[in-house]
This record gives structure tokens, C-alpha cells and sequence, in this order.
């Protein structure tokens, strides 16, 4: 099926953090507070302060992963994937083409149970709230390497189905 698709869907996703991190970022703020104040008031000698140094780089790496936001674009049969760090910076994830998935439907179809017992490589750029009800998060394979969780808004599956109508299901 040769066709013209020019449509375009945008659609953003916020992520929940973990727990690990957003503790992670608290102890690392506390730890750089603590050894910056041993360095400064007890007059510790250089160890403290590589340690104070240590401790911020921690937090600045924690806090920029405790807020995550996913972007999915579809444009021309492609579906592109970034992750956006704490509001600010922007990564390119991957760009995956329409004509090589293999199923694209809701994670808990049937139609998805052909795939359930082999081994694919499993990337989760969802939300992450596990009690959301009912289910957002979509599953698609592909290209027989790759298993893909994301939330796309209903307007971004629409898209999709226009083109593979018969790869994408929506139960």
C-alpha cells in the first residue's frame, strides 16, 4: 500500500520518577550540605571537599532524571521518540518506521500473546503509574528486535491505524 500520508501528532507524557531517585536526589543534597559545611566550619582538609563535589554532582544527576518527560511524533510513517530531562535538555531516542512493526496494540491485548514467550529487547517510555486505570500504555514490536511500551494520545493511534490498519488494534 503506496499512499500520501501527511498527517503529523504530537503528544507528551510525563513520567513518574522512582522512588530510588527522588531519594537518591534528597541524600545527595543532604550529603553535599553536610560536607560542605565540614569543609567550610571544621576546617577539613581536601578529601571533604572532592566529597562535597562528589555529593553535587549526585544531586545535579538525580534531579535531572527525577524529571522525565517523554515526546512521541508521528510524521511520514515514523513514530520518534525523545526524553526530555528536567524541562531543559532534549534526547533523541529513536525513530521507528510504521512499515516495520509488527503489532502496535493496548499492553494488555491478546493480540499481543503470539510475542508473549520470545525474547525481545523491552523499552518503557511510559508514564509509569502502574494503577492507572484503564491501561494507557500501547506495546508495539519491532522489526523482531525490539519490544516498545509508550502512551500516545488516541489522535496519535488514529494516525497510525490510518496507515497499518491491520498491525494496529485498539480492543
Amino acid at each position: 500500500m503506496i499512499g500520501n500520508d501527511n498527517s503529523y501528532v504530537e503528544c507528551l507524557v510525563a513520567s513518574k520518577a522512582s522512588p530510588l531517585v527522588v531519594i537518591l536526589k534528597y541524600v545527595s543534597f543532604g550529603l553535599a550540605i553536610f560536607f560542605l559545611l565540614s569543609t567550610l566550619l571544621l576546617n577539613a582538609n581536601i578529601i571533604c571537599l572532592l566529597l562535597f563535589i562528589a555529593a553535587v554532582a549526585g544531586y545535579y544527576f538525580a534531579r535531572q532524571n527525577a524529571d522525565i518527560e517523554y515526546e512521541y511524533q508521528y510524521c511520514d510513517k515514523e513514530i520518534s521518540i525523545d526524553k526530555i530531562l528536567n524541562k531543559s535538555s532534549r534526547k533523541h531516542i529513536g525513530t521507528y518506521e510504521v512499515e516495520k512493526i509488527a503489532v502496535m496494540a493496548p499492553s494488555g491485548s491478546y493480540h499481543l500473546s503470539d510475542y508473549k514467550n520470545q525474547t525481545f529487547k523491552t523499552l518503557d517510555f511510559s508514564a509509569k503509574n502502574k494503577n492507572a486505570q484503564p491501561d494507557p500504555t500501547y506495546t508495539f514490536y519491532y522489526d523482531g528486535k525490539e519490544k516498545i511500551v509508550f502512551e500516545p494520545n488516541s489522535e496519535m493511534v488514529a494516525a497510525i491505524k490510518a496507515v497499518a490498519p491491520r498491525k494496529v488494534f485498539t480492543d
